[in-house]
């Protein structure tokens, strides 16, 4: 299997105990052992090895310590001792944040706003019970991890989950990783497969274009990086909006349908729902068809230079709308690109004139060929100019981001494009 946990950290943790217990014997120990001469001639301690079960027993336990510093396990929990192996739930602070918010956002608002500017800190009126529900809360969500599930939905439906935030999954081999659930947007159980994060406009398929290539426009490359149809991971969910991100549960879920979020990047997770410029998702099961993932979608669709013509895209699949609508998605796209689509619907693998593939049209069915600019993800190659290749492909065609010609809107331009299954 592939989940087995070992406390390889703490045995060196044990060196530092006998280390500043005994330094002169230790310290002829671990010579002798690097240098591998005359280890037999070394007095070993006889409660050497049941010293060390004690040891790695107690710093087990320090796993099960809940706080976000060591100022608080030392609080907390009466801790005295200097240490490497103090584990944190770093990684829940963002949640703390989302119940805040839903439950006093205007408060936690004032607070985060002071605590960014540094200003006024002093003023600002701090509620007496925040330590202590952070505690509660931070308990709360460390249970999460005792959690078995392939999907967001399965928590939902097996532990009664209805809070959006970060969770853990375990794929059906048994790896565990970390996504963000969305458990209220149309019945909730959403979970977040990937995002596709442009982060330079500047230059065609460079490094960070993980979703089209990372090495130039190369016709010898038809397929680029390949990772919309291949079981490459990368990023994390908290950081989906300021860098690409890639689960092991795009390729492992079996889904029927799709949302999508259009998020400003670089907003943290707590915000994404009310920052998102534009929300929707599909209703009609359409994953069923297709293997029940992008992953299986883009083995029948290759997202490949020269795999076809035009009239050779992948399925339009209408969309319900959780924010915006028909008419505020066209505007989203340039002036040009509004002739030739038609909104409300969610495209897979276009192809424009040039026989360059696209992954996906967001919130469009094509009816032209120019798909790059408003098209996302591709192939290794753009044949008609190298600028073209890259996550956003021709998105700023006619200048960046104003809105002119075939170039996109600012708005669609910076934020990230986050995938949902449910």
């Amino acid at each position: 299997m592939l989940d087995y946990t070992l406390f390889l950290s703490l045995v060196v943790l044990v060196s530092v105990e006998h280390a500043s217990l005994a330094p002169a014997p230790l310290q002829i120990v671990n010579e002798e052992l690097t240098h591998g001469e005359a280890i037999r001639d070394v007095e070993t301690p006889l409660n050497l090895t049941r010293t060390n079960f004690e040891h790695l027993e107690n710093l087990s336990n320090r796993s099960r310590y809940v706080a976000r510093s060591c100022k608080e396990i030392m609080d907390r929990y009466g801790e005295r001792e200097d240490m490497l192996d103090y584990t944190l739930f770093l990684s829940l602070v963002v949640l703390v944040s989302v119940e805040h918010a839903s439950l006093a956002s205007a408060p936690l608002q004032i607070v985060n706003e002071e605590l960014t500017h540094l200003e006024a800190i002093r003023d600002v009126e701090t509620p007496l019970n925040l330590t202590r529900t952070n505690f509660e809360r931070l308990d709360n969500l460390s249970n999460r991890s005792r959690y078995v599930a392939r999907s967001c939905k399965e928590i939902m439906d097996r532990y009664g989950e209805r809070e959006d935030g970060l969770y853990f999954l375990t794929t059906a081999n048994g790896m565990v990783y970390q996504t963000f659930c969305d458990m209220t947007t149309a019945g909730g159980g959403w979970t977040l497969v990937a995002s596709v994060h442009e982060n330079t406009h500047y230059g065609g398929c460079t490094v960070g274009d993980r979703w089209s290539s990372q090495q130039g426009n190369n016709a010898n490359l038809p397929d680029g990086d390949g990772n919309w149809s291949n079981r490459n991971t990368f990023g994390t969910a908290e950081g989906a909006t300021s860098d690409d991100f890639k689960t092991p549960g795009y390729y492992d879920i079996v889904a029927e349908d799709m949302s999508v979020w259009h998020v400003p990047n670089n907003f943290p997770l707590e915000h994404w729902n009310l920052a998102a410029i534009l929300r929707y998702h599909t209703s009609n099961r359409f994953l069923r068809l297709y293997g029940g993932n992008l992953f299986e979608l883009f083995k029948r669709y290759p997202v490949r230079y020269n795999v076809g013509s035009c009239s050779n895209r992948g399925p339009a699949v209408p969309i319900v709308y959780d924010h915006g609508d028909k008419e505020s998605t066209k505007m989203l796209y340039g002036p040009n690109p509004r002739a030739e689509f038609e909104p409300g619907f969610i495209t897979f693998r276009p192809i424009n004139n040039e026989r360059a593939a696209m992954a996906i049209c967001s919130g469009v069915k094509p009816t032209g060929c120019n798909t790059e600019t408003y098209c996302i993800g591709g192939g290794g190659y753009f044949r008609e100019h190298n600028e073209q290749c890259g996550d956003f492909p021709a998105f700023d065609w006619d200048r960046l981001g104003m809105d002119q010609g075939w170039s996109a809107s600012k708005e669609m331009r910076e934020a990230a494009v986050l995938l949902f299954y449910r």
